[in-house]
């Protein structure tokens, strides 16, 4: 995790350099791999496999980019309305939820541009996926260690005195 400066501006690097790092590989994606072969990087393992996917992850709401697409909005918009409670979290949920928010600006990119989420990271036994769905998937399980386990009372908060 980023270092030194206020936390809004780390969680804002955070998203963006998952963003970033997303929109990258996406479009190498798009402009290297064609639609749908199956290309081994390391076999029986992990392949790249091109595939546009019109709905959320597992093939939830096929078609639905509307839908999708102004829930992403939402959530965007809600953590920049509650910008002030996410900076009092602990250091390790602001981390998370910036991987979620970069998860989720980076597949709302390709679902206004393109009309569907590139996906390419193909493990053969799941759904074809894409770094944002990583990111997505990362802050979700962060954030229900800290939830879960408690732990979030047990870090301290940046912005409180001491040390």
């Amino acid at each position: 995790m980023l270092t030194g400066g206020p936390a809004p501006v780390r969680m804002v690097a955070v998203g963006l350099a998952v963003m970033l790092v997303d929109q990258a590989a996406k479009w190498w994606a798009v402009h290297q791999l064609a639609p749908g072969v199956r290309h081994p990087v390391l076999p029986g393992l992990i392949y790249l496999t091109r595939v546009h996917n019109p709905g959320a992850a597992f093939g939830l709401f096929p078609y639905q980019q509307v839908f999708l697409s102004l829930g992403a909005i939402g959530l965007l918009l809600f953590a920049w309305w509650r910008r002030r409670d996410i900076q009092r979290l602990p250091k390790g949920m602001r981390f998370a939820v910036a991987l979620g928010l970069g998860g989720a600006a980076g597949n709302l990119i390709d679902r206004l541009w393109r009309g569907a989420v590139v996906d390419f990271i193909d493990l053969g036994v799941l759904p074809v996926f894409n770094v944002a769905d990583m990111a997505i998937v990362a802050g979700v399980a962060i954030l229900s260690w800290f939830v879960l386990l408690g732990r979030d009372a047990a870090e301290p908060r940046e912005n409180e005195g001491g040390a």
